[in-house]
């Protein structure tokens, strides 16, 4: 097989999608030249200025306009603005020949085959032998595409579907035609994972592939069964988002921010591609959707849809819902079904299914018909749209973002409890299902000896799950590798000597399990293992430290017991960075406050791309007191350069933690100085994140790891803290910051300059940390600050004030 790099990629399509594939590609450190049509005419602004349709920029002005307004997106498609560097911007007409270095071509133009046709015939004049190319078409047959191009583009042609937006859905379909080389879809399968971080899933050339199939009837099986239930939009919202482990933005929120006009166009595109007269009915639209397009009620892109926001009387901002029945919109109502009190204490979200399908109220009911619709509906698209179960389970998990795929949710119901239900409901599940309970087979996954084991159909038995492969999954492991636990913490064995520390407390907080598992992880590595991973898989690394621990102490003024943990807290932060075996952190999504400090202590750090880190505890009335104050303070003098201005590092890392400023990608939060470069390093795909930091604790070990040398370092003083002061003031007048708040910033700033020194002055890390405890600890006894953390708690939200 030949060995294939991806230097350069062709873009050709600069719209939505197009934009942020050729952001995503700077992402992963890959240049590409983006392509779009020239305009055939003068806008207002090239007029003034007397250009013509000959001049560059008027030629450039459409890719250029779509990339600009992609690069000013929120969230931002891109890890660093300054990564648009390595996006090229050129047109079909002048710079069609830049495609011949470029090692993948990929389509992303208009969904028509007659343009997509067009275009391949000029990439067929400047494309070199055995480059790659693919359409992200979303519902084209990938085959169709293939008339008139030549044997080598046919070999090397395939449908690579992105999900939008690129950076933050990790599903990518790979759709082979039957003339494609097999080694390209490996190559591609392979890639995604490796280097785009996606979840790859092999799709056949069906109607809207395997993601769209699914989710887009799950969607238009609900629209066509709400009035039955009698349910309203925000109640159905209320029953498909976290608690079945969905997204927030559940149904009807996800069509408004999709916008309603891109579901009817798949939704109609597979109501005349499926054969089956009942499918067909499911893709048709019901009135109600019919009278939404017919006013333009699209969603966010038109202001309203299945909500609408409105001004009250008083100037507030409201949300309004639609009433299906009327076609009104009105105030929101509150939902409240027992079925889901019922589930208010249960944190697993298998064990949650159970509960739910067995309701009294409308909420079951509810449950059991939907569940029973999608069971009976994927049970019998397989061999169509897909071979293998666990394919339409990636699919629907990485492009939907749905917690458990649906044959997930089937085993956590029991397969056969799930077939009662079926019956009752009046749905039934493919042969295959029948024959697989029939033969012994009680689940339609299974794990084995630490691997994950999925039932072949053809085979009729389970095989190992591909795609697994150089993955640590702690789920499979964790029920043999265990060497120790608490109720929040678990130390399994990785293998190669090397021990994980996974947090398993709500939310991942650092309270005292937390705490006592890091230590207890050093302890044994130090005695029997050469080197420590802090990783987990949970939907966040760490929120940070326990906050109802704190408050609850602040409020009975326990300040003893509060300081004691403090410094347990700060003792273990230590304990991770001096240690006899080298610790690497694995932050991902939120790692904040504690999560943040835990990684400013580690030998090395492998955060996954999307890692969200920032000290943000000003938010709730105090400073950070892990060490985090103490650490920003010490890099910055570490930082500093012959010649540089010593307060310059320092200011920067005060502002940082009075603005709680956190990263918005692994990548910023080098930027930021919260990762260090040329030591820590990133994971683009997150599920490969433990195994990679495994093997940066396995190389440092193996370079002869010895435990750092605990050093002084120089603070300022006095002279810091005039600069602080005048910074101080500079906030309260621009009003950015409270009364109260000048106060927990003076108390920052003291920790920062070490204390009202009169000349710059060498210290210790104790030091700092003691100056950090106490000022953590006399801003705990303020009434503002538990305010402000009593609201975190009620809210999620700090409270400014």
């Amino acid at each position: 097989m030949q060995n294939r790099m991806i230097r350069k990629v062709a873009v050709l399509g600069s719209g939505i999608m197009g934009s942020r594939i050729a952001c995503h590609m700077a992402n992963i450190g890959v240049s590409s030249v983006l392509l779009d049509i020239v305009p055939r005419e003068l806008n207002d602004v090239e007029k003034k200025k007397g250009l013509t349709l000959e001049d560059k920029v008027v030629r450039n002005r459409m890719v250029n306009e779509s990339l600009q307004s992609t690069l000013k997106s929120n969230p931002s498609p891109i890890f660093s603005r300054s990564f648009a560097d390595r996006i090229t911007t050129g047109n079909f007409e002048d710079d069609m020949e830049q495609i011949a270095d470029c090692d993948w071509i990929i389509e992303v133009v208009v969904e028509r085959l007659d343009i997509k046709k067009t275009i391949f015939d000029q990439v067929e004049k400047y494309r070199k032998k055995g480059t790659l190319i693919s359409s992200n078409t979303s519902g084209i047959p990938i085959n169709l595409m293939l008339e008139g191009r030549s044997d080598d583009f046919v070999k090397h042609f395939l449908g690579t579907h992105f999900f939008n937006p690129p950076r933050y859905l990790p599903l990518l379909e790979i759709i082979p035609t039957p003339h494609t080389d097999a080694s390209v879809v490996d190559f591609f399968m392979k890639y995604g994972d490796k280097y785009l971080g996606k979840q790859t899933v092999l799709c056949k050339d069906t109607p809207a592939f395997i993601a769209n199939r699914i989710g887009i009837f799950s969607i238009m099986s609900l629209f066509h069964s709400i009035k039955d239930f009698d349910l309203t939009v925000e109640e159905i919202d209320k029953l498909t988002g976290p608690v079945i482990g969905r997204p927030k933005s559940a149904t009807f929120r996800t069509c408004d921010v999709v916008g309603l006009d891109t579901l009817v166009h798949v939704a109609n595109g597979l109501n005349k591609a499926v054969q089956d007269p009942e499918e067909k009915k499911v893709f048709a639209l019901p009135e109600f959707i019919n009278t939404m397009m017919e006013n333009k009620w699209l969603g966010s892109k038109t202001g309203q849809g299945f909500y609408k926001k409105v001004k009250s009387a008083d100037g507030k901002s409201e949300i309004l819902s639609l009433n299906l029945n009327t076609m009104e919109y009105g105030p929101q109502q509150k939902t409240n079904f027992a079925t889901l009190e019922q589930t208010k204490t249960i944190d697993d979200l298998s064990d949650r299914y159970k509960v739910l399908c067995a309701g009294k109220d409308k909420a079951g009911a509810f449950y059991r018909k939907s569940f029973s619709a999608l069971f009976a509906y994927v049970s019998h698209r397989i061999p169509e749209i897909s071979d293998d179960i666990f394919r339409i389970d990636q699919g629907m998990r990485a492009g939907f973002g749905w917690s458990h795929g649906p044959f997930q949710i089937w085993d956590a119901l029991g397969i056969e409890r799930g077939l009662k239900i079926m019956e009752a409901e009046g749905y039934e599940a493919a042969k295959w299902v029948h024959e697989m309970v029939a033969s012994g087979a009680k689940k339609f996954y299974d794990v084995r000896d630490a691997a994950l084991h999925h039932y072949d159909i053809s085979g009729k038995k389970h095989k190992p799950t591909p795609g697994l492969e150089g993955m640590i999954i702690l789920d499979h492991i964790r029920s043999t590798k265990t060497v120790w636990e608490n109720n929040e913490c678990n130390v399994s064995d990785l293998g190669d000597g090397i021990l994980n520390i996974e947090f398993r407390s709500k939310m991942n907080t650092m309270g005292s399990g937390v705490l006592s598992g890091i230590n207890k992880g050093i302890e044994l590595a130090e005695k029997d293992f050469r080197g420590v991973v802090i990783g987990n898989q949970g939907t966040n690394f760490s929120v940070g430290a326990n906050l109802m621990m704190v408050f609850m102490m602040a409020v009975e003024q326990e300040y003893d017991e509060l300081n004691f943990a403090i410094k347990y807290f700060q003792d273990t932060m230590m304990r991770a960075r001096y240690s006899n075996v080298p610790v690497v952190v694995a932050p991902h999504s939120m790692s904040l406050g504690g999560g943040c400090e835990l990684s400013l202590h580690a030998d090395a750090v492998q955060a996954a791309g999307e890692t969200y880190m920032g000290l943000v505890e000003f938010g709730v009335g105090v400073i950070p007191g892990g060490g985090g104050t103490k650490e920003l303070t010490r890099r910055s003098a570490i930082r500093y350069v012959k010649g540089d201005i010593e307060l310059n590092a320092l200011r920067e890392n005060f502002y940082r933690i009075a603005m709680a400023k956190v990263s918005t990608s692994a990548v910023e939060a080098f930027e930021h100085g919260y990762l260090v470069r040329g030591r820590d390093r990133i994971s683009m795909n997150k599920d490969r994140q433990i195994a990679d930091a495994k093997q940066l604790a396995i190389a440092i070990s193996e370079q002869g790891y010895t435990m750092p040398v605990k050093e002084k370092f120089k603070v300022l003083g006095q002279q810091a803290l005039g600069m602080f002061e005048v910074g101080i003031h500079q906030m309260l007048e621009g009003k950015y910051i409270s009364e109260y708040e000048v106060k927990m910033a003076r108390k920052l700033a003291n920790v920062m300059a070490g204390g009202d020194l009169s000349e710059p002055t060498e210290v210790s890390e104790q030091y700092l940390l003691d100056l950090e405890r106490e000022a953590f600890l006399s801003l705990c006894t303020e009434k503002n600050t538990l305010e402000r953390i009593q609201h975190m708690l009620q809210t999620g939200k700090p409270l400014r004030n």
